[in-house]
Parts: C-alpha cells; structure tokens; sequence
C-alpha cells in the first residue's frame, strides 16, 4: 500500500472526492430504499390482512361433482349468499317466508353454519324466516388476520349479516349455541330493541375455568410457548382423527369437544347416543359427520386455525363475562316495565327472561353448573330453563326437540 505523505495532493483531492460520492450515493440510495419499502410495505400489509377461505382457494379448481362431494359443499343449504365487508367475504344462508317471524342462528367454536342446518330447517318448515352465517375463519367465510376474535368482531359480523338482508330485520328471535351462545348474549347487551327473544343452546359464557385442562392452558393461555410452535400443535390437536380416543368420564373443556369430539369414554352423548365424532351434521347428507367438516376446515381453510386460537384466547366462552351482568340489568329492567304495564323505549326482550336449552349429558356446558350460575346472574326470574335428552350436541342430534323448547318458549312469552 502507497504511504499517503508519498501521494501528490491532486490523486489525494481524487480519492477523497470519490470516496466522498460513494456514500453520498449510498446514502441516497439507502433512503430511497426505506423511502420505497414505507410506501409499498402498507400495501403488501393490506393484502394480508385477510386469510381467504375455500371459496376462492379451493372452490374454483374442483368440477361440479367434486364441489358437491365436499363435506360442507357450497350450497348444503338454501339461499346463500356470499357478502363482502372490510373484514373480507362473509357467507350467508337466508330462507323461508319473507312475512314469517325472523330467527337469527349464530353456531359454535369449529363447526360452521351447516351445523345448525337441521334445527334452520326445522323451524323454517314452521313458518319461519331463517338466517344463518359462517363465523370468520369458518366455512366459506374469510378470517381477518389482524383482530382479535373476540365479541367486539363477532357482533360487528352479526350486524354486517343482519344488513346484507333483501327484508327488514329490526326485530327478529335470537339462537345461539356453544360459542355462539355467548356471542349472542353480547349482542343482545348492546342491541336489547333488536331482539324479540334470546335462546341459549348448550351456551358457552359460563364455563367455569376448572374446566380447562392442562394441555389447553400450556396451548392457549400460558405464554410459554412460541406462538409458531403453538399454532403447529394446535393444528395437530384440533384434527380430527379417524378413531375418536377414550378419556375418563368427567366435564371436559370445549375445544376438545368441539374438534377432536374426545368426550368421556369417547361418546359424546353419555346416554348411549352417538359420539360427537360420529355425529350427522345434516339430514339430507347422512354420510357426513361433524368430525369430516372440522377435519376439511382444518386441511383448507387458511384461516381457521387463526380464527380458532384466537377465539379461545378472546371469546365469550369461560366465566365471568360481563356482558351477562350487563344483559342481567336489562332483563330487569325488562320486566319491571312489563309488570308495570309502562311503555319504555324497548320493543325487544319484553318478557325479561332468557331461555336456556341444555344436554342432560353435556360434559361441556354441564346441567347443574350452569342452571346455578345462570341463576345467580341473571336471577330465577330471568331465566328459563329447558333440559333435554342428550350431550353437547343437541342442535344436530335433536333439532326438532330443540325447534319445540324455541317455539314453545315464544308462545309462553
């Protein structure tokens, strides 16, 4: 190397202005970079704010006859309808007389809307105008990425279904089961004049907490695992196999019973019903069971397994809940004006009273601890209870018993 005494001052003026431009250059150069990157990185953001469901990541690939041999095909049940929102493509299911009263149906944790198809059936044969709905990250309906699934969303979704509607639906009876018992409580909170009636079918929001086992805690709750890790185990977790696997008998949490169906001694009705694995979730596709709608979910739906984890972390399933409280508050108020014969700014939930339909051998929302909760929070006047043969799946096991308790609990009311 050239000492730099022995370089004359006109190659040293050189050498100091090139090097001079190279990181000038390389300055500019690297701004315009983060320049660049901070104005595209927001529209490569947006693009992935949405998990697509099978609708456009599978559907448009199969033939017709392929499509139709889907456990859950795209027109299991009438009326659909697929409407786009902010929070991406949310599909639909609307029949039955447009005059007919309005039940509004909102299903559980893992199974979509086609789970409740036999109870929507049931009391649209009855006269009634029935919708149902893929909850985000279920079924045929998108999974936004960057939100909580929590009750805030869930009943923004509610509200985006009820609009999407060609007929008025300003006041309309309510059913929810499992997770969606919980989220209609919520709704019903916040949109008291909207509802003509709430039905609670094995409801979560009062499960209590002992409930979830160690495994869900580690998994869900815990914090000590990284979430990449987290997310592979609960793909593995929440699949259904091909054989269903024993565990002793006593209440077990809801993500199990939901997914894997595991229940005590492997049947999900301890009354000698079918499991819930085995379970069909349709009349008119009798080969189809619960356990092979989760399991296709879980192998194509890109943003179930998002949808899931998120709504056990968030969602209105375990005790305490507020919004139970708050729906309490209502409920008395309710009735008070009822017994008054006072005119208030209500025209939903008049009666001030809740209907609850339970599984006598629910090992997910058990009988007896809710009966006692639901009491104490919204008091013996604010509840009414209806308990019928069976486990955690009523609604699809025994929708025309279910379809009786609603309509009954109407006409008394």
């Amino acid at each position: 190397m050239v000492p730099l005494t022995n370089l004359s001052p006109g190659l040293i003026s050189i050498q100091w202005g090139l090097s001079r431009t190279v990181v000038l250059t390389a300055t500019i150069a690297a701004a315009a970079w983060l320049s660049v990157d901070s104005i595209l990185k927001p529209r490569r953001m947006k693009k992935d704010l949405i998990a697509p469901s099978p609708l456009t990541t599978v559907l448009p690939a199969l033939q017709e006859q392929e499509a139709a041999d889907l456990p859950y095909p795209p027109d299991a049940l009438p009326g659909g309808r697929d409407v786009l929102t902010p929070y991406g493509s949310i599909r639909v299911y609307e029949w039955g007389p447009e005059q007919g009263e309005r039940v509004l149906f909102v299903h559980g944790i893992s199974t979509p809307a086609v789970s409740l198809g036999n109870l929507g059936h049931e009391l649209a044969g009855r006269g009634c105008r029935v919708m149902l709905f893929d909850l985000f990250g279920r079924g045929y309906s998108d999974a936004p990425k960057d939100l909580d699934y929590d009750a805030r969303l869930y009943v923004t979704q509610m509200l985006l279904v009820l609009s999407s509607s060609k007929v008025p639906w300003t006041l309309f009876h309510l059913v929810g089961y499992s997770l969606g018992g919980g989220l209609c409580v919520s709704f019903t909170r916040y949109f008291p004049h909207l509802v003509s009636s709430l039905t609670l079918v094995a409801s979560g929001g009062l499960i209590r907490p002992y409930h979830v086992g160690w495994q869900s805690w580690l998994l869900y709750s815990s914090g000590l695992l990284p979430e990449f890790i987290v997310r592979i185990l609960v793909r593995r977790r929440i699949r259904p196999k091909s054989k269903p696997q024993s565990l002793t008998t006593g209440g077990i949490d809801i993500m199990v019973a939901e997914t894997k169906k595991n229940l005590p001694n492997g049947d999900g009705d301890s009354n000698g019903g079918d499991g819930f694995d085995t379970i069909v979730i349709s009349k008119s596709r009798p080969n189809v069971t619960v356990s092979s709608v989760v399991r296709w979910q879980v192998d194509y739906h890109e943003g179930f397994i998002t949808a899931f984890l998120s709504s056990i972390r968030n969602a209105p399933i375990y005790a305490p809940q507020h919004d139970w409280k708050g729906l309490a508050m209502l409920l008395e108020t309710g009735r008070r004006l009822e017994h008054g014969n006072k005119t208030g700014s209500h025209s939903g939930m008049h009666a001030g009273k809740v209907h609850m339909i339970l599984g006598e051998d629910d090992a997910v929302v058990v009988k007896e601890e809710t009966m006692e909760d639901a009491d104490r929070i919204l008091g013996s006047d604010g509840v009414e209870f209806t308990v019928l043969p069976g486990g955690h799946g009523l609604p699809t096991t025994t929708s025309s018993g279910v379809a009786d308790a609603i309509e009954g609990f109407w006409h008394k009311y």
